[in-house]
C-alpha cells in the first residue's frame, strides 16, 4: 500500500457505523431491533414480515427508511430518532485513532446514512469529538441513502469537495462505488476484503492504515 498513493489527498471522508468503531460494538445489533419495531408498528406487520422487510429494503435502497418513505411515505424524522434511541455503552475511546486522524493533512469529515446527531453521540463516545471538520448525515442529502450517485453529489457540494483531491473509507463495499467514479480514492474498512474494481484498498485496521500513510 504505497504511502504516494494518498500524497494529493487533501479532503478524508469516513463512514460512521462500523468504520470508525469495530463491528464487534454490535450496535447496529440495537438499531436493527428498533427498525423492525418501527415497521411493525407503522405498517402494521408482525415481526417476520417486518424483518423481511426492513432487509429488503436495505438491500435495495441502501436503507430501510429509503424504501419506507418511497413506498410507504413514511417521515423522516421520527423513524430516525425512534431508532437511533440506543446505547453506546459498548463504545470506548480509542486515542490511537484519534491521534492518527488529527494528524491526517486536509480536512477530515463524516459522512453517515444515520444523522448527524447520532454521529456526534458515537464521535463522543469514541473519543473523536472535536477531530472532524465536519459531520454529514442523511438529512444533509435530502434524505437520499449511500449508495446512491445524487446522495454523494448533494454532500460532496454542501462541503465543497473535490473528488480528485480526496479519499473514502467505508464498511459497506457498494457504498464506495459512487466515490470512485467522482474520483476519490476507496478504502474499504471491514475484517475481510470484498475485492470489486471500485475498491483500491481493504484494511482491518483503520489506525494502523492510516498511520502508514504518515
Amino acid at each position: 500500500m504505497p504511502k504516494h498513493a494518498f500524497a494529493h489527498v487533501t479532503s478524508w471522508v469516513f463512514d460512521l457505523d462500523n468504520t470508525l468503531y469495530p463491528p464487534g460494538a454490535r450496535l447496529f445489533d440495537q438499531i436493527e431491533l428498533r427498525m423492525t419495531r418501527f415497521v411493525m408498528d407503522a405498517l402494521g406487520l408482525d415481526h417476520a414480515e417486518a424483518d423481511r422487510l426492513r432487509l429488503q429494503y436495505w438491500r435495495t435502497y441502501g436503507t430501510t427508511l429509503a424504501g419506507l418513505m418511497r413506498d410507504h411515505g413514511v417521515e423522516p424524522g421520527p423513524y430516525l430518532a425512534h431508532v437511533h434511541d440506543i446505547s453506546f455503552d459498548a463504545l470506548e475511546p480509542d486515542p490511537a485513532l484519534a491521534a492518527q486522524l488529527r494528524a491526517l493533512p486536509g480536512r477530515r469529515i463524516v459522512y453517515t446514512n444515520a444523522t448527524a446527531a447520532y454521529a456526534e453521540r458515537v464521535l463522543a463516545a469514541r473519543g473523536l469529538g472535536g477531530v472532524f471538520d465536519a459531520v454529514y448525515g442523511v438529512e444533509h442529502a435530502g434524505y437520499l441513502p449511500k449508495p446512491e450517485r445524487a446522495a454523494f453529489d448533494a454532500v460532496f457540494a454542501r462541503d465543497g469537495l473535490r473528488g480528485a483531491q480526496a479519499a473514502m473509507f467505508e464498511d459497506d463495499p457498494r457504498n464506495l462505488a459512487a466515490p470512485h467514479a467522482l474520483g476519490l480514492r476507496t478504502v474499504h474498512v471491514a475484517p475481510a476484503p470484498a475485492p470489486a474494481p471500485h475498491i483500491h484498498h481493504h484494511t482491518d485496521d483503520l489506525a494502523t492504515f492510516l498511520a502508514r500513510l504518515l
